[in-house]
């Protein structure tokens, strides 16, 4: 798996061993990041990524994070409950010099805790629900980050769930943006209130 655009354009991340991990595929990066660097969400129709401090709260790989800082955000925080996750996110950071501008932890984002920063540009990549064993994660994840100060106000929200699956009930005042498939993946763009 490999940074799309950016001054890391190119460079590989670092995998956890195992196959708990579901990135999400070059295309839908590459389709979400067209939607946030073009899709006029941020004042004046800037950019959303530059200077944004992003939260990855399912990280996985840091996929999404990386590409972030790799188009010109300014520091992210990653979380995951697989501390083996997070090892390999603190492994792809040191390759690419990213240390000093990420903070990797081992949290579940369904029960962050208070935040320790409130974050513009928020990255939602929960498991995809299957059945009781494996509900879905994203809406008592986005009602949980948002009720700790996790999300800034006016923040967006990118959030990824199965093309089939239906949509997650938001939490009051999340507005709607838009929304795009990509194969298996539907990926929802809301703004925080």
């Amino acid at each position: 798996m490999r940074i799309v655009a950016g001054r890391h354009r190119g460079r590989l991340l670092d995998p956890p061993a195992g196959n708990a991990i579901r990135p999400t595929s070059d295309r839908a990066r590459e389709g979400l990041f067209n939607m946030l660097e073009h899709g006029g969400f941020a004042p004046g129709g800037a950019s959303v990524v530059d200077d944004a401090v992003v939260l990855d709260a399912f990280c996985g790989t840091g996929a999404l994070a990386f590409e972030a800082l790799s188009r010109g955000a300014a520091a992210a925080t990653l979380l995951d409950t697989s501390g083996a996750a997070v090892e390999a996110v603190r492994t792809t950071a040191k390759a690419l010099g990213e240390s000093g501008r990420i903070t990797a932890t081992v949290k579940d984002a369904t029960a962050p805790g208070p935040a320790p920063r409130a974050h513009d540009l928020v990255f939602l990549d929960p498991p995809y629900a299957s059945g009781p064993a494996m509900p879905a994660l994203a809406a008592p994840a986005l009602a949980a980050l948002a009720a700790a100060g996790w999300i800034a106000p006016g923040a967006i929200v990118a959030i990824e769930i199965a093309a089939k699956a239906a949509p997650p009930e938001l939490p009051p005042g999340f507005e709607p943006l838009r929304e795009r498939r990509y194969g298996a993946a539907r990926i929802l763009l809301v703004r925080a209130p």
